[in-house]
């Protein structure tokens, strides 16, 4: 497990580009791709932090923007949306990566 904010929200983006499609809609503004929100909710869940707490974090950190290839950082609406997104699919069958996070505190399910 890694202690460096940076180093989790790069395995963060590269777990969340095999998982997740690039955006949600093709109709989507495209300004995050979904891999790009879903390592902000991990770095949220890793810094245990609320939406806003994050977003504030990001647009003070150059270094984790970059890591993330933000060029600008989201309203923390676009996070909670995102989290509600992402965690229906998880719901509903589809993504199980959140949950194998090894800093998210949830066990992995045995094999």
């Amino acid at each position: 497990m890694s202690k460096s904010a940076v180093l989790v929200a790069r395995e963060a983006l590269v777990a969340g580009q095999a998982a997740l499609p690039e955006y949600a809609s093709p109709y989507s503004r495209q300004d995050y791709t979904q891999p790009q929100l879903f390592a902000l909710l991990m770095l949220r869940q890793f810094l245990r932090t609320d939406y806003r707490g994050v977003v504030a974090l990001v647009a003070e950190w150059s270094e984790l923007r970059r890591t993330l290839g933000l060029a600008k950082v989201p309203h923390y609406s676009t996070l909670a949306h995102a989290s509600r997104r992402i965690l229906a699919d998880a719901e509903a069958g589809g993504l199980s990566l959140a949950s194998r996070m090894p800093w998210s505190g949830v066990p992995e399910p045995a094999a």
